[in-house]
């Protein structure tokens, strides 16, 4: 499993420290760079302005153009931005107002503002880079989030964002602003988990949830914006699925891309997952009849986090490597696998004795 912490030497700083680490002989670009000066069996050497400071365990790594982010009194550094990977992800927030029944990232009720440090990261992130932005949520900090958003476009418009929202919180005073941004280069990821407003409040945790999210999809429609919108698979909504995709193909067929989604196992999905996880390497039918549905309207759909074994031929074109690859694995029955090259595998907390019955190479 890939680190997102790294440990550095403890730094006197009072204030969060974001710094770009770049190869040795390498020209500091701005004054957030820092560069290679020496190299040890377990520890590599940094200077940053003339003062040097220590980043341990990474010998066989590639590090250089990485992010980091130290905090005051702490050997541990967030490694916001891995300049070698696709999947870089920056968790604005841990707080939430729903409480849903699968969540993956558990909310909690505090609060810590690094929106700055993330929007210098951001502008220090290599060149076309897509980041996501998730929580918690988001727009909770709408103010802020939006401020990144905008400055980062106006010093790096090559920077792309992938923004995970349950778009609750939008309103019509939003429209100028989401209309500025750069639309092929912000996606607003979105959840709906039913056409039952009931069902998917029940999902979510939160009474009128539903309505809320329509208002909020309706302005993203009007501003424009490119939407994916992101259904979790669970047993509480697998029987919604072909109604969901008759909603979906006529209400909201502006959207970029539908994305059927297998659970994580880990949070709130791993206290409950003999409850919600649904086994499709057995049954798959109501995906597909979704997802028939869907593309026979022109819709484009995808299936993501779904190892290709436990997908039917016929639908496998549908399954992208979805899962970040700092938290995929592949199982020993992987290894001798045709697909493997294409294959998204499982995430690392997957637990195949609780997970898909039916699964093996192709």
């Amino acid at each position: 499993m890939i680190s997102l912490r790294l440990k550095v030497d403890p730094l006197p700083i009072d204030e969060p420290l974001v710094v770009r680490l770049q190869g040795p002989g390498s020209p500091a670009r701005s004054d957030h760079d820092a560069v290679l000066a020496e190299v040890a069996p377990d520890r590599c050497e940094y200077d940053l302005n003339g003062f040097s400071f220590g980043v341990y365990g990474v010998s066989d790594e590639v590090i250089d153009g990485d992010v980091l982010m130290m905090l005051p009194g702490e050997t541990t550094a967030h490694r916001l931005i891995r300049a070698g990977s696709a999947h870089n992800t920056l968790q604005v927030t841990e707080q939430c107002d729903q409480l849903c029944v699968m969540c993956s990232q558990p909310p909690k009720k505090y609060h810590t503002d690094l929106f700055d440090q993330f929007t210098l990261a951001a502008t220090l992130a290599p060149q076309g880079a897509m980041i996501g932005v998730s929580g918690g949520e988001p727009l909770l900090h709408k103010e802020r989030l939006f401020s990144m958003l905008e400055e980062v476009k106006a010093q790096r418009p090559d920077i792309g964002f992938h923004v995970l929202t349950n778009a609750q919180h939008f309103s019509r005073a939003d429209l100028e602003r989401l209309q500025r941004l750069d639309h092929e280069r912000v996606l607003w990821g979105v959840p709906l988990y039913s056409a039952t407003p009931e069902n998917h409040d029940r999902i979510v945790g939160k009474p009128g949830a539903f309505a809320n999210l329509e208002q909020g999809l309706s302005i993203l429609m009007r501003a424009g914006a490119s939407l994916e919108l992101r259904t979790v698979l669970m047993q509480q909504n697998w029987q919604d699925l072909p109604a969901l995709a008759d909603y979906v193909s006529t209400r909201l067929s502006f959207l970029t891309v539908w994305a059927i989604m297998q659970l994580e196992r880990i949070g709130y999905a791993r206290m409950n997952w003999k409850e919600t996880f649904r086994d499709t390497s057995g049954d798959f039918d109501q995906i597909a009849r979704a997802v028939d549905i869907a593309t026979a309207r022109g819709l484009k759909a995808s299936l993501y986090n779904f190892p290709l074994c436990s997908v039917p031929p016929a639908y496998q074109d549908f399954a992208p490597s979805t899962i970040s690859d700092w938290k995929r694995k592949y199982l020993d029955f992987c290894l001798n696998c045709r697909a493997k090259e294409t294959c998204g595998g499982f995430f690392q907390w997957y637990s195949h004795a609780e997970g898909f019955a039916f699964l093996g190479p192709l």
